[in-house]
């Protein structure tokens, strides 16, 4: 079905009408973004993704599929992963979340994006903001011991992150250029040189 374009004779407020309706359901939101308090009215559907995005003009969180299949648009939230095209914005009142924006500390970057430059782990870059989010966040939980699925119980204690591991903890992230063996050298890199830093 097509939509109905509105005829030219029709009142000029119709369009401003509707504004103040949709303005009329918006609720207040507080939240944390990349380390800066944000406060926001949104309509109660908006997604964490939209939030982002076209209120925050944080584009770095990318649109894929809209449907949590892919990844593209994975942030942190209070430290976790997180599939921000799934999540709406309101339930993370007084949240702690951090976008690939909010990734960097200094002029070098963070190590996981000096990682993907020098492993060439990427090729059109789309899937790149999510991909990192997304390592950052493995790492962490990979070094708090949180198992996955083909973790061994005896060895949840192991500090190597071998292919299998993390393969396995990074599938939710897709790429579609294929650039997967860039994309696990460069968070092999990465968490060596973060072991190395914990030292």
């Amino acid at each position: 079905m097509t939509p109905r374009v509105p005829d030219a004779a029709e009142p000029q407020g119709t369009a401003a009408a509707q504004s103040k309706i949709h303005d009329s359901l918006a609720l207040p939101l507080s939240l944390r973004v990349n380390g800066a308090r944000r406060e926001l009215r949104l309509d109660p559907r908006t997604s964490l993704l939209d939030a982002l995005r076209d209120h925050l003009q944080l584009s770095g969180t990318k649109k894929g599929c809209d449907q949590g299949a892919c990844g593209a648009c994975t942030v942190l939230v209070n430290g976790q992963r997180v599939l921000s095209c799934l999540s709406l914005a309101l339930q993370h009142e007084g949240d702690d979340v951090t976008t690939i924006e909010g990734l960097v500390n200094d002029e070098a970057g963070h190590v996981l994006q000096a990682g993907f430059i020098e492993a060439d782990g990427f090729q059109c870059g789309y899937c790149t903001p999510g991909q990192i989010c997304s390592a950052v966040g493995m790492l962490h939980e990979f070094g708090q011991g949180v198992p996955s699925a083909v973790t061994p119980i005896a060895s949840l204690s192991a500090t190597t992150l071998n292919d299998e591991e993390l393969k396995e903890r990074m599938s939710g992230n897709l790429c579609r250029c294929g650039a997967y063996v860039g994309i696990c050298d460069a968070i092999r890199t990465a968490h060596e040189r973060l072991g190395r830093q914990a030292r």
